[in-house]
């Protein structure tokens, strides 16, 4: 069934790339290393190998593509009317799977955010796909003990880069949790 639906993912976003796309962007990480896997997954079946693995090649986590554009992305803000301090909760597929530490922290502070130093920023927030269903006393301490890391430096805001992290951590907290891409959505929108 998990192949089917990667074959209709690549069908839906195939006349985009036979028209040039140039990337296929991921907002969230746990989405982003898996379809980076498709090319993998797919290798056996004649009719999609080809197509897969030039998705996986395709496939970019949203800060790869804005930290290119951060000089004209700046451009197109509103300026920030005063310091904004953000913790980043690095997902464990941002960090660990595509391999990308400090890749939002980079856009963000290029941006003119301050990133405030997260401790145990290496550790899991304890969502991990179905773990925190299925082991939810472990990943409520996880969950915790990341809440804790987070709000200890006082940040503006809490930001992450995974629904899967976002919505564990919400479940924590009466703090919202945003992804970080919010961010700067609402500064092109003012």
């Amino acid at each position: 069934e998990a192949l089917a639906f990667m074959r209709r993912n690549i069908d839906a976003w195939w006349p985009h790339v036979e028209n040039g796309a140039e990337a296929i962007a991921m907002t969230a990480s746990g989405c982003g290393v898996m379809v980076k896997d498709y090319g993998y997954q797919l290798a056996h079946d004649p009719q999609y190998a080809e197509k897969a693995a030039r998705v996986s090649a395709m496939t970019k986590d949203v800060s790869e593509v804005l930290a290119s554009e951060a000089a004209r992305l700046q451009a197109l803000l509103t300026p920030l009317a005063q310091p904004t301090r953000v913790a980043f909760h690095s997902p464990c597929t941002l960090q660990h799977g595509l391999r990308l530490k400090g890749a939002v922290e980079s856009v963000l502070s290029a941006l003119g955010y301050e990133v405030v130093p997260v401790r145990d920023s290496h550790l899991c927030c304890g969502s991990a796909g179905t773990y925190s269903l299925l082991h939810p006393d472990l990943a409520r301490r996880l969950r915790d003990d990341k809440l804790d890391a987070l709000t200890s430096p006082k940040p503006d805001h809490i930001v992450t880069a995974n629904i899967g992290c976002q919505t564990h951590l919400q479940s924590g907290t009466p703090r919202r949790v945003r992804h970080w891409v919010e961010l700067l959505a609402e500064r092109l929108q003012a």
